[in-house]
């Protein structure tokens, strides 16, 4: 098996499922002609998500970490005419292309950008009494993933869908202690999810046009309650 081959099957789902979406092709145009990392989610996954979405028949999603707005619109898309979806990202820059990609995209009545450090925005979310939310995305920085997700169950209710990207690293999760922040904080994330018992959750690992990574999935527990994260 080879990277060309994991590329080529992508290739072929996606021209499968009605090849490029011009709103979406145009997103990561726009992305890279602002500098940007393309480190968006595959087209595959994408659609992956909004089926996701659509299964949890979701009215409100939370996402940490907008970039240029690619996975948002793929989620938007799966909500209602009077759904809510609330982005999260850091750079300022970042959520400005974002905010463009999302008006191109025709969702800039059901998708709201914030701007601000991840963990100070979940509190201030939080502390406005917002939520639960029906999904939350996790694609951002990987160190305080852990953080992440116990905000995100502050912000969650029975049945909430809890989604991390990038949980794989390429397998380098399976090799022990490092000095890669990125891999030890997704090593202390899946550790933290797998002992959770407020989640039933599986790691689903991955490989296609971005490579080798996974994905973790949790489903909040009766018990849990809304606002019930430590």
């Amino acid at each position: 098996m080879s990277d060309e081959l994991y590329t080529a099957v992508d290739s072929y789902l996606d021209e499968l499922f009605g090849g490029p979406d011009r709103v979406l092709a145009a997103t990561l145009e726009r992305s890279a002609a602002a500098g940007m990392p393309q480190i968006a989610v595959s087209p595959n996954l994408g659609r992956f998500l909004h089926v996701l979405a659509l299964a949890r028949g979701a009215r409100s999603i939370l996402e940490i970490g907008t970039l240029a707005g690619y996975s948002a619109i793929w989620l938007a898309r799966a909500l209602p005419a009077d759904g809510r979806l609330i982005s999260l990202e850091r750079d300022p820059k970042h959520a400005e292309v974002a905010r463009q990609n999302i008006a191109e995209a025709g969702l800039s009545d059901r998708v709201e950008v914030r701007v601000g450090r991840g963990l100070e925005l979940l509190d201030e979310l939080r502390d406005e009494g917002a939520g639960p939310f029906d999904m939350v995305f996790i694609d951002a920085d990987k160190a305080p993933y852990t953080e992440y997700f116990h905000s995100a169950l502050r912000l969650a209710r029975p049945g909430t869908l809890i989604v991390a990207d990038n949980v794989v690293r390429e397998g380098r999760v399976a090799l022990g202690p490092g000095d890669d922040e990125a891999v030890t904080g997704v090593q202390r994330f899946n550790a933290a999810l797998a002992a959770d018992e407020r989640v039933a959750a599986a790691i689903v690992q991955q490989v296609g046009a971005k490579g080798h990574d996974g994905m973790a999935f949790a489903v909040v527990r009766a018990a849990a309650g809304a606002n019930g994260g430590s």
